[in-house]
């Protein structure tokens, strides 16, 4: 169970750091939140190799192609769910990113040829059953439109990401998780932050470096998940973040879930359940 346990606790990060971007993204834009998540990461990094020399492991890699593709893939999400989520609450954009995995299953078998049994698509299907049950009343009265494409715009982004973790399942260490994404995304991002930035009082600064250690440690725990098992086990539990997303929605902006939004939750909590029943772990 150290892949399941690890993966829902990588959700559970997830969700925090998506609540704490969410109070973010009412002040600060985009670039400036996510360029010092990367930095917050990088100076983490340092600090603990100078504390003991060579932790993380080693900066370079044999596959320098599939951490280039996690690098895009993690910087694609989160800009893609920083801007779906100022205007949506974190329930109904989770609620378009269950669509992925039925993505990272479908890369999975395509890129990296895991055949997977029928009953991960099965309760995959399930899963997202539960997902069109708890949308069904927002579709049919409308909604913030540019706001879900966003959304499923970062979850296209999210598959990528698990599937690439799947294929770097062979290299230890977590430095070159943090140094590839970091080497892509500062770049990229400094001239736009420097242009919109917005001096952070002293709360908001402990907020925005917390974002970049929720990011951090929330990766980790995916990409150790997917060393340790497949997409097949994998996949179908990211459907339980709904759970966390509704209690945050509730805690933070009192934002109560319809009767509707609780039956596609109790669904999807019954297929996270039901995959894990009969899937043997994959070997390393």
């Amino acid at each position: 169970m150290r892949a399941p346990l690890t993966m829902l606790l990588g959700l559970g990060l997830f969700a925090v750091l998506d609540a704490n971007s969410k109070h973010l993204s009412g002040v600060y834009p985009v670039a400036q939140v996510i360029l010092l998540r990367h930095l917050v990461l990088l100076v983490a990094l340092v600090v603990a190799r100078l504390v003991w020399p060579g932790a993380g492991g080693a900066l370079r890699s044999s596959a320098p192609g599939r951490h280039l593709a996690r690098a895009g893939g993690m910087l694609g999400a989160s800009v893609c769910y920083f801007l779906a989520f100022r205007s949506l609450a974190l329930a109904e954009g989770y609620l378009v990113f269950f669509t992925a995995p039925f993505m990272t299953l479908g890369l999975a078998a395509w890129l990296l040829r895991e055949k997977l049994p029928a009953t991960a698509w099965i309760w995959a299907g399930v899963g997202f059953s539960g997902v069109l049950i708890a949308m069904a009343p927002d579709l049919r009265s409308g909604g913030n439109w540019n706001a879900y494409l966003f959304a499923f715009g970062g979850t296209i982004c999210h598959a990528i990401v698990m599937t690439a973790n799947r294929g770097l399942r062979h290299e230890g260490g977590f430095a070159r998780l943090v140094v590839w994404p970091a080497a892509l995304a500062v770049p990229l991002l400094l001239p736009f932050a420097i242009a919109e930035w917005q001096p952070p009082p002293a709360s908001d600064f402990l907020a925005l470096a917390a974002n970049g250690l929720l990011a951090g440690a929330a990766n980790l725990c995916l990409a150790v998940a997917f060393r340790l098992a497949n997409a097949a086990r994998l996949a179908p539990l990211e459907y339980s973040a709904l759970v966390w997303a509704v209690g945050f929605d509730v805690l933070f902006w009192n934002d109560w879930p319809g009767v509707w939004t609780l039956v596609g939750a109790a669904v999807i909590v019954l297929a996270c359940g039901m995959s894990q029943r009969g899937i043997k772990p994959a070997p390393g």
